[in-house]
């Protein structure tokens, strides 16, 4: 709205019409709001929710302090999604494609991350909403998406190239005067940090079938990065502060990749592909690091509010977009590896107790408990069978936490680390 009425007002006289054409002042202005909304509404919110008797339904799994958390009100997204939306649609510029689908992710996965929750506090149990009514909104969301990649002629990219001067043996990155209309992507430890998934189908003869075939590989990729993303955010939310710091370190590596790939002159820098109107990415990202922050004023431990999953379900949505509007999910993988060790942590102890149990009628554990951050968090017991008993004491939740979060900062530092080996 701001952006719109500035844009009118730079044919006039006024001081300082111009600045909202600088993408930092605006990522500057919508950090500040963002961060402004959740502290002063925030606080409205949680009375509210303490009003309406919105408790979390906690189950007693023997964890210190666990039990004290009870009645705790959850279903706090709501704040980080209305300190998002708000700064966007007051700064940002709401004819930019990439802002406009950061902001149907945002509400499409708030929407669903609600449904669970209401469930959860109207039927008093944790079950909420049903696994594949989730993974089907996750779907629907990766297929939005990526079919709105493929077809909508705003989402195109750069070709960036290396070119050698044999004379002083040096080498200069250049990009391609065209746009193109690709499904290619950044990947690291290659020459050029360039694939294009339209190689895996290039066997097929006809060309503008493999084509095709190429983008439905894309999409298909987009699903499941979606899917897989927001489901390790959900598991992360375990502890008070957890998933709202690790977020926030992985909003802020993302917004820094999004101010470089949307930025000619750093993208040749970097060797990165150069995305022309990815720079609205950075005022979104901008709003989500700002919003985070203030929720943690409130989620930190001890926790006034929990985000339920009306919060993790969205940030993991949302990071998941926002890395493949940017042409980074190939990344992922290191930038969220604590969503997917918190994911493949339950994966690994459910098998394994199935295993176990179907070959000596004794379920064991891999680990004390999962996700992985309740493992440090519960005592070593000898009564249970498990392959990973240590640490013997319980660990503080206020330090699982911190060291979660400069595991985090080390993996986003790692992540741009590779982009500069070759």
């Amino acid at each position: 709205m701001l952006y719109s009425l500035f844009q009118l007002l730079e044919d006039t006289n006024l001081p300082g019409r111009y600045l909202m054409d600088f993408v930092s002042f605006r990522a500057g202005l919508t950090f500040t709001l963002a961060l402004l909304l959740a502290l002063f509404c925030g606080q409205a919110i949680i009375r509210r929710l303490q009003k309406m008797q919105v408790g979390e339904v906690i189950r007693d799994l023997g964890l210190e302090g666990q039990m004290s958390k009870t009645g705790t009100p959850t279903m706090g997204g709501v704040i980080i999604i209305l300190s998002i939306i708000v700064p966007c649609l007051l700064v940002g510029n709401l004819t930019n494609i990439y802002l406009i689908l950061m902001i149907v992710a945002t509400l499409w996965m708030g929407c669903i991350g609600f449904l669970d929750d209401y469930r959860k506090i109207k039927f008093h149990n944790k079950d909420g909403l049903k696994g594949k009514y989730k993974v089907t909104g996750q779907v629907g969301l990766g297929l939005l998406v990526g079919i709105t990649m493929w077809l909508s002629p705003d989402i195109v990219m750069s070709q960036n190239m290396e070119i050698e001067n044999r004379q002083t043996h040096t080498t200069e990155v250049v990009h391609s005067l065209e746009v193109e209309k690709t499904p290619q992507t950044t990947i690291p430890f290659v020459k050029n940090h360039n694939f294009n998934y339209q190689w895996l189908t290039s066997w097929v003869k006809d060309k503008k079938a493999a084509d095709t075939l190429g983008w439905l590989v894309f999409v298909v990729v987009v699903i499941f990065v979606v899917t897989a993303v927001s489901n390790g955010a959900n598991l992360t939310d375990g502890l008070d502060g957890l998933c709202a710091g690790t977020s926030a370190i992985i909003g802020v590596a993302l917004a820094i990749m999004a101010y470089l790939g949307g930025n000619i002159i750093y993208a040749g820098y970097l060797n990165i592909m150069y995305i022309p109107g990815s720079e609205e990415m950075v005022v979104y990202a901008a709003a989500f690091i700002g919003a985070l922050v203030g929720f943690l004023w409130y989620n930190a431990f001890p926790a006034q509010v929990f985000m339920g999953d009306t919060g993790s379900l969205t940030l993991g949505g949302i990071l998941a977009v926002f890395a493949i509007l940017i042409r980074k999910e190939l990344l992922i993988p290191l930038l969220c590896l604590i969503f997917f060790i918190e994911d493949l942590s339950v994966i690994l102890q459910v098998g394994y107790f199935k295993y176990t149990k179907r070959k000596t009628g004794v379920g064991e554990r891999i680990f004390k408990m999962t996700p992985l951050h309740h493992h440090y968090q519960k005592a070593g017991d000898a009564s249970i069978k498990c392959l990973i008993n240590f640490p013997k004491r319980p660990v503080p939740e206020s330090k699982i936490v911190v060291r979660f979060w400069i595991v985090g900062i080390l993996l986003a530092a790692l992540t741009f680390v590779t982009l500069k080996l070759r």
